[in-house]
């Protein structure tokens, strides 16, 4: 009997160049990311339980890679809602997590090619200019020090799962 190949062939097309606008107004592009393991996930301020869940699982997450491999892994939030997301909103609402979690943001075009560059869903719900919620993709994305899409991460994975993970990965490398 012939046994199937486990390994994978090519590369999934995820990520790319983007420039948006960290929490202290600076430029911040995907060559920020190059020179250390990045998790990135995008999500919105006012969002009211997921993000604040996986933002929370990820801060965990980071804390025990930095105990236990002794590395401190750049986690990165991308917001998806650049309406009511300003530099000030999404540095105040980063803080709240980890204090290494860097805060982007940007103009809805550059907002709308970087997640594209991500294949991450958005879509604004509600008819208010002002109160309304944003559907998203709830996914974190690791990216290894040369700025090249390793891995993502769904929803069912626990902090511990994830460090675990992450921790492999960096050993890989």
């Amino acid at each position: 009997m012939m046994q199937r190949s486990q390994e994978v062939v090519g590369k999934a097309a995820v990520g790319g160049p983007f420039t948006l606008t960290d929490q202290d107004g600076k430029p911040f592009t995907n060559e920020n990311l190059l020179g250390k393991f990045s998790v990135l996930y995008f999500g919105f301020t006012h969002c009211p339980d997921i993000c604040p869940d996986e933002l929370e699982k990820l801060a965990e997450a980071l804390d025990t890679i930095e105990a236990e491999a002794k590395y401190q892994v750049r986690p990165v939030f991308i917001s998806v809602d650049p309406q009511r997301d300003t530099p000030k909103a999404v540095k105040a609402y980063v803080k709240e997590f980890h204090p290494r979690l860097i805060g982007l943001t940007g103009s809805e075009e550059a907002v709308k090619a970087c997640s594209k560059a991500y294949r991450v869903y958005f879509h604004k719900t509600g008819d208010s200019e002002t109160d309304y919620l944003v559907d998203h993709s709830i996914i974190m994305y690791l990216i290894d020090p040369a700025g090249e899409f390793v891995t993502f991460y769904g929803k069912n994975f626990t902090a511990r799962q994830l460090a675990d993970s992450i921790m492999q990965h960096i050993a890989k490398w």
